[in-house]
């Protein structure tokens, strides 16, 4: 079997036995797995216990946690709740980087900051100095924006930014580039190709610019439409910056089987084969012939040498004192579903 990291998943359904196992039949296909926390269906707090556990029971299993920002406060929020002490307790439990959904436009008008404000520098300075990776969710497509190019399934999601309260595609991207200013040392994924797929030249200088910036290629269906039409630029750009590329899927935990297989067989295809699939508009998408060393560097070794050749140890202790810490943040539901976990995992 081909090595295969996939860098970008998440889980957000309780329920030991589908949680513990949800993707036993997935992990077939591939070496190993990174679940990120995300602030959609629970808390931050809710999530990273989650994907705690499911490290536990998996050790071979890469997870990046998520941070509670005083910026939205939560009820009965701690005093010693700042981003960089969150950050450093989830160091100690045993993650293995920080995944940030603040970029993405609902949550980055939800926070009511920009991204490279004070608050999150002192995180990003510390990330910096210590290698952590951070994967972040910044932006969405341009069209999103645009009332007469946003797809019906986007404006259904509430993703379509058409009434003027949110900030710009141009002001979060500068916000985003802000950042690489201020921390040119950062281990920084920027998901979905940074949303770029339209203006790789912006990924190019970056790139010339920031050794430890990458971004994954996780769809984001427009960005393999734009790989397509223009089939040459793009193999010379994966052939040029295979360094610089990462492996993906964002596939969740419950989500539709028959397309997270058909989704894992058009990038791998794409970036490992020369063979051709039926893309994300139904048209032709031709594999990219790369070399085995760049298709490895795509596949697997540019996440681990971001992140580490195996996942960080475990400490139960430290997850333990994390759940009781952050108690107060826990829904009933929450609760109920981790008091069996502890008395089985901890």
């Amino acid at each position: 079997m081909r090595k295969i990291i996939d860098s970008h998943l998440h889980i957000s359904k309780w329920g030991e036995d589908d949680f513990i196992s949800c993707f036993d039949k997935y992990r077939e296909k591939v070496h190993s797995i990174n679940i990120c926390a995300i602030p959609f269906k629970q808390s931050n707090v809710c999530n990273n216990i989650m994907v705690g556990f499911y490290k536990l029971a998996n050790p071979d299993t890469y997870i990046h946690g998520g941070i509670e920002l005083i910026e939205v406060p939560i009820d009965n929020m701690l005093e010693d709740m700042d981003a960089v002490t969150q950050y450093r307790e989830l160091m100690e439990i045993g993650f293995d980087g920080i995944k940030m959904l603040e970029g993405k436009p609902t949550e980055h008008k939800r926070i009511g900051k920009n991204l490279n404000h004070p608050s999150l520098n002192s995180l990003y300075r510390e990330m910096e100095r210590d290698g952590t990776h951070l994967l972040m969710h910044v932006n969405d497509p341009d069209e999103f924006w645009d009332p007469d190019r946003a797809p019906d399934w986007a404006v259904k999601n509430g993703w379509a930014y058409l009434d003027g309260t949110y900030s710009s595609f141009e002001e979060i991207r500068e916000q985003t580039i802000k950042i690489l200013k201020d921390h040119p040392n950062l281990s920084i994924t920027l998901a979905h190709f940074f949303f770029c797929s339209k203006e790789p030249k912006i990924l190019e200088e970056l790139f010339s610019l920031y050794p430890n910036f990458c971004v994954d290629l996780t769809p984001g269906g427009e960005m393999y439409v734009e790989f397509e039409k223009n089939y040459s630029y793009y193999k010379d750009f994966f052939n040029r910056y295979s360094d610089r590329l990462i492996f993906g899927t964002d596939r969740s935990y419950m989500g539709d089987e028959e397309y997270a297989s058909w989704l894992f067989n058009v990038v791998t295809t794409f970036i490992g084969t020369d063979k051709t699939v039926k893309s994300f508009d139904n048209k032709e998408l031709k594999g990219l012939s790369l070399t085995q060393d760049k298709i490895d560097n795509i596949l697997f070794a540019n996440f681990e040498r971001r992140v580490g050749s195996s996942p960080k140890l475990m400490c139960k202790e430290k997850l333990r004192s994390y759940i009781e810490k952050y108690n107060f943040a826990l829904t009933e539901e929450d609760k109920k579903n981790i008091e069996p976990l502890i008395k089985k995992y901890l």
